[in-house]
């Protein structure tokens, strides 16, 4: 049912050319294998398992998410087990609708297209994927002005496999045309623990129960986090521990790298040290925030603040961000007084 080991090999090369031993060790290869996401994996399962019967091309699959959480890996377990090549690009690099129709002239019959950051295409670009969606044929333009010309350019059944992590900025025209959408969930302690275990045996690294659940504890409920976090503590371990992960040595190897144990890491304490010594708990804008760690917006507003947000120690209001009692409490700081009683605000951009 599901392609064979060289087909996969050959999908990863093509993904991750400079990094393939190590994502072709780590990335689930079928949806068997694949860790949590359980609705998710039955309903990919039984939609190309009744495609595969009819011997029709699945219909076109987005997958929307936070970053790290499998979107890539199962672009890649879809083409597997379809036993079809998985062609690779990503919306930044789909600037114009010429840059699409060059990609769509090559595709073959039941090829799977990949666009990863989807809802970073170009405005032409998504018109002209459109029709090439739905009716399987594009218009080339050819020339300009009045003596421009359109050419139909046929082109063979194929799956696109989106994946974006900001599903709202897709335009509606494009996510209808979407016959399956998933939505990946951030992972639970015990799944990553499950992740960690497993790509320790692939990796030939000896982790102890109590290590992999302390790594799993850390890794932000997100298995490319997790992956990460297992390298630089299997690094510690093969330099200082006789290369055996236990839960000592997981916890010391991850205080060195910083990361405490709710996940947070320099960046996330640094936010929240400066929202809360320096401006007194806000609110502040978070321009003005990043200008206090000495990042850009960008890097505090995507990389900081969403897991801020999620552990309650932030919160987004009409006026800037302000740090909650619970964020107070984790620097070891005294909550000001009345703090535990205000309500937040609503959300607000």
């Amino acid at each position: 049912m599901y392609g064979d080991d060289d087909a996969f090999e050959a999908i990863v090369a093509e993904a991750r050319p400079e990094d393939r031993a190590f994502e072709a060790a780590l990335r689930p290869r079928t949806l068997d294998e694949l860790v949590g996401q359980e609705r998710v994996r039955e309903q990919l399962s039984l939609m190309l398992e009744a495609a595969m019967g009819r011997g029709r091309t699945p219909d076109h699959v987005l997958l929307s998410g936070p970053p790290g959480l499998g979107k890539t890996t199962i672009a890649m377990i879809i083409a597997t087990q379809l036993s079809a090549p998985l062609r690779i690009t990503s919306g930044p690099a789909i600037q114009h609708a010429g840059d699409l129709a060059a990609i769509l002239s090559g595709i073959n019959e039941g090829d799977v297209l990949f666009i990863d950051e989807i809802h970073r295409m170009s405005r032409p670009a998504e018109e002209l994927l459109y029709m090439a969606m739905e009716d399987f044929r594009v218009d080339v333009i050819v020339g300009k002005g009045p003596g421009a010309t359109a050419i139909p350019l046929e082109i063979p059944p194929f799956t696109v496999v989106g994946a974006t992590t900001r599903a709202g900025l897709l335009p509606s025209p494009l996510r209808d045309r979407f016959g399956f959408t998933a939505q990946l969930d951030y992972y639970d302690p015990e799944e990553l623990h499950r992740i960690v275990v497993r790509s320790a045996g692939l990796l030939g690294l000896d982790v102890t129960d109590e290590g992999g659940r302390e790594i799993a504890s850390r890794s932000r409920g997100t298995p490319r986090i997790a992956n990460r976090l297992l390298r630089r503590v299997r690094d510690f371990a093969e330099v200082r521990a006789g290369g055996v992960v236990d839960h000592d040595v997981a916890r010391d190897a991850l205080s060195l790298y910083e990361v405490d144990e709710l996940g947070l890491d320099r960046l996330d304490r640094a936010v929240l040290d400066a929202l809360c010594r320096s401006f007194g708990g806000g609110p502040v804008g978070v321009s003005t925030l990043a200008v206090a760690v000495g990042e850009e917006r960008e890097t505090v507003e995507e990389l900081a603040e969403p897991f801020l947000v999620r552990l309650g120690f932030l919160a987004r209001t009409p006026r800037g961000r302000v740090a909650t009692a619970a964020a107070w409490r984790h620097l070891g700081l005294t909550v000001p007084a009345g703090l535990d009683q205000l309500p937040l605000p609503d959300d607000s951009p």
